[in-house]
């Protein structure tokens, strides 16, 4: 199978993350931080070697303020609830505080919000795409003073259209946190998150960071503090009702996957020197696509080339979820159909009824490939 769905889960895993995990479920499986052994001691240390790698490849402060969870959605849960729960806490007299985000998100952004709005916790302002794009001062323009965060993408999972974190910092009130969905965009470019001044970024480790499914993080700046999501076992202050008062242990109830901060691990060390070859290598991948789609009757594209390997179409007379079955079905080609969870963005491109063909790319793919989809493409969007 050509496999073009990457913006759901990874495809092709580097040999290095495999070995990884094999090798931690391979010998004695122990539980970091819950024994004094030495193989929980041991596993102990590689967890916290997964803190501070990311730490570093994402340029975060402090590598104690790296919760390792499941995956992408976990992580912005944390940080919005976490972010939300804390400011009632300090403030219990205040307004509700009001929360910026826009029609470019995912579900895993959109529903914590939409449920904080229901229940009167927040209020909430949608940015509007212009031009197809989400623009930054447009995210700022709805900020007010009661505004306690922006929440947004850094690159759209159904176009791969990009918003710049740091153009965003700039134009934002001091007070204001950022929270950054990362899903699509870590792992394919580099990111800053000191420079961009970034808050919260929340990291899908299955998609662009090679890591396995069940892996992911959330990393937060000391401005930002965040309550407790989950509540359970740590490992540290069993006699405590509560959960701890310290990071990471505040944040992580029960026990953490050691094969999935194993693959994170290696996932990261594959992309150090590779990132930037990659994100060309994959933008020129888009653009030949991109290229390639327009040049048939009865398709529409959506994507501008971009370095996160998304490519978004329509054809005129087929569905994109009958389209994307055709693809598997007769030529062996897994691609996505459908709204993506990404629902007020197809509301906004007008492609909510019909949904959009996603192709989604990784450094894996091939020119061969590319070629065989654009073939198939044409045949089926010939035929109906």
């Amino acid at each position: 199978m050509i496999y073009f769905d990457n913006a759901a889960t990874g495809g092709r895993k580097p040999d290095s993350v495999i070995q990884a995990v094999k090798a931690s479920v391979e010998g004695l499986c122990g539980n970091p931080g819950r024994s004094g052994h030495s193989l929980s001691v041991a596993l102990a240390e590689q967890i916290y070697r997964c803190r501070k790698l990311l730490c570093a490849f994402f340029g975060s402060e402090d590598a104690e303020r790296v919760i390792l969870t499941k995956n992408c959605t976990e992580a912005l849960n944390l940080a919005i609830f976490g972010m939300v729960s804390d400011f009632k806490t300090k403030h219990p007299s205040a307004i509700k505080p009001h929360i910026v985000s826009t029609v470019a998100e995912h579900n895993s952004v959109l529903r914590p919000l939409f449920f904080l709005e229901r229940e009167n916790l927040i209020s909430l302002t949608l940015v509007p795409l212009q031009n197809g794009k989400i623009l930054p001062e447009n995210i700022a323009k709805s900020v007010r003073e009661d505004t306690l965060a922006v929440v947004f993408t850094l690159a759209s999972n159904v176009t791969g259209t990009g918003i710049d974190p740091e153009k965003v910092r700039t134009l934002l009130p001091e007070h204001v946190f950022t929270v950054c969905d990362g899903a699509q965009a870590c792992g394919h470019i580099p990111i800053d998150m000191k420079k961009a001044g970034i808050d919260a970024l929340a990291v899908a480790g299955h998609k662009g960071m090679h890591g396995i499914q069940g892996s992911g993080a959330l990393l937060f700046s000391k401005r930002l503090n965040l309550a407790p999501f989950m509540y359970g076992g740590t490992g540290s202050e069993s006699a405590n009702p509560s959960m701890p008062s310290f990071y990471p242990d505040r944040l992580e109830a029960g026990t953490l996957s050691c094969p999935a901060a194993a693959s994170l691990t290696e996932g990261t060390l594959y992309l150090i020197p590779r990132l930037k070859e990659n994100a060309r290598k994959i933008k020129d991948m888009t653009s030949y696509l991109i290229e390639g789609l327009q040049n048939i009757d009865n398709i529409r594209t959506y994507s501008q080339p971009n370095p996160f390997g998304i490519v978004a179409f329509s054809c005129k007379t087929l569905s994109s979820e009958f389209f994307a079955q055709a693809l598997s079905d007769d030529y062996h080609i897994a691609v996505r159909g459908g709204l993506h969870c990404a629902p007020r963005m197809h509301e906004a491109l007008g492609s909510f009824e019909s949904g959009l063909v996603r192709v989604s790319l990784s450094e894996f793919n091939t020119e061969n490939e590319l070629k065989t989809f654009l073939s198939a493409a044409q045949q089926i969007a010939s035929a109906t």
